[in-house]
């Protein structure tokens, strides 16, 4: 059972999930709130009529390095947007979505909007006013409405606290998305319970009410049983792809078959398929060999066998070329980032490029992909992507890394690791710092 079908998930919907009490005026429940979001951002203290889950977002908030005046990014616009959405989970329940919260969107001049388990929007439909009003502070697909990029929000919060949540007015962190009220529902594979992402209805005050809340949390939940009745879906026959990060073999999945390739075969295909238009043999023996004195046979022998493995019809030579296109996890994660979806960017990203190899141009590719990524991290100021990498075996000694992570998430721990490798750092020499 996921975590948002849980019985104590199910009876913790108590007042302090609710935005408004039975009976409260909306109008003078929003300028209290006003005022306390006024006296938070100024002396960083919270008035104790603000509930507990919006205060603690607050604080998370204010942490994360988000500004009252601050507005969301888009991260992934057009063609990179569709590819995203195509790719995500919650793609195969958007039916379901529309069939059970279109109309009362699309009716009640509310939104509905779902985002992935960043906090990244991929869909936002319903009231096209509403839909042109929201587009003022980019409440749009593929812009980032985490907590750590713009403070307390529906869907940013409960993906971030893991359950269903309300947010009324001026509980928002963001000055400009106080006149808006949301609430949303995690949604979770049900065969691992990991954080899919949520459920969103966005719109006006009517929607501080507790039937809101329970409504998306019912929501989520038919979600949830329904991707637990739909199989996984297979790759196509005719499909091709290659996964080379984070290990010395690739892997490629081509017709239904799973082949591990010896780590020349594996350069060799890395390289093709970042080149399709193909190389000669001179261009593939300087990439792949230090050794100059390798000579052509030696990579004739090896593509030969490269060949067989395939099997007939994939490798073409005069130049050296993949027949069909062939999808890289090294070109998945350059295209994220190139999009500016640093998030996703970490996300597809499992390691160094078969970091065992000493081939020059796979050498290249490797420290140029981690360099841009952990860049992008640095500047993007996420505590939460940066302790992942900070934590990877790849991170655990970047001192830039955990520099910035010190910035932003300046934890006894954080500053404690940081310290050691300072000191490492500063040692002579042949000596291990104490």
């Amino acid at each position: 059972m996921s975590p948002a079908a849980s019985p104590s998930r199910e009876a913790e919907l108590t007042d302090s999930w609710v935005a408004l009490e039975p009976g409260a005026d909306p109008a003078e429940h929003a300028r209290m709130l006003r005022r306390a979001h006024e006296t938070f951002t100024a002396a960083g203290t919270v008035p104790k009529p603000v509930r507990a889950v919006v205060a603690d977002s607050w604080r998370r908030s204010a942490r994360a390095g988000v500004g009252p005046d601050g507005t969301a990014s888009v991260e992934l616009a057009d063609g990179d947007l569709g590819a995203y959405r195509a790719e995500h989970p919650l793609a195969r329940v958007m039916p379901l979505f529309r069939e059970l919260m279109g109309s009362f969107a699309a009716d009640g001049e509310h939104l509905l909007a779902v985002c992935d388990e960043h906090g990244r929007l991929l869909w936002v439909e319903g009231h096209a006013t509403t839909r042109r009003q929201a587009m003022r502070m980019n409440f749009v697909p593929g812009a980032r409405w985490s907590e750590t990029a713009v403070g307390t929000n529906a869907p940013g919060t409960a993906v971030a606290v893991d359950r269903p949540v309300q947010v009324f007015a001026a509980e928002h962190f963001i000055r400009r998305v106080q006149p808006w009220t949301c609430a949303a529902a995690p949604v979770h594979d049900p065969r691992t319970g990991r954080v899919l992402g949520a459920v969103d209805i966005t719109g006006g005050d009517g929607l501080a009410h507790p039937h809101s809340l329970g409504f998306v949390q019912a929501v989520a939940r038919a979600a949830e049983s329904q991707l637990a009745l739909i199989a996984p879906v297979s790759p196509a026959a005719d499909t091709h792809q290659l996964s080379a990060l984070g290990r010395d073999e690739a892997q490629l999945v081509t017709g239904g078959r799973r082949i591990r390739l010896s780590r020349r075969h594996s350069e060799i295909l890395v390289l093709l398929a970042r080149h399709p238009e193909g190389l000669s043999g001179d261009e593939l023996l300087c990439a792949l060999y230090e050794d100059e004195s390798v000579t052509p046979v030696t990579l004739r022998a090896e593509l030969a066998r490269l060949r067989r493995i395939l099997g007939p019809g994939l490798l073409a030579s005069r130049p050296y070329r993949l027949t069909a296109p062939v999808e890289s996890d090294v070109s998945v994660v350059e295209r994220r980032l190139a999009a500016g979806a640093v998030s996703a960017a970490a996300t597809a990203y499992s390691g160094p490029l078969l970091p065992g190899s000493q081939a020059p141009a796979v050498a290249r590719i490797r420290r140029r992909l981690a360099d841009g990524l952990r860049t992008a991290l640095i500047a993007r100021r996420d505590p939460d992507l940066l302790a992942d990498w900070a934590h990877a075996p790849w991170g655990e000694d970047d001192l830039d890394v955990w520099r910035a992570l010190a910035a932003v998430r300046p934890t006894a721990t954080v500053h404690s690791r940081l310290a050691a490798l300072e000191s490492e750092l500063a040692a002579p020499p042949g000596r291990v710092a104490r």
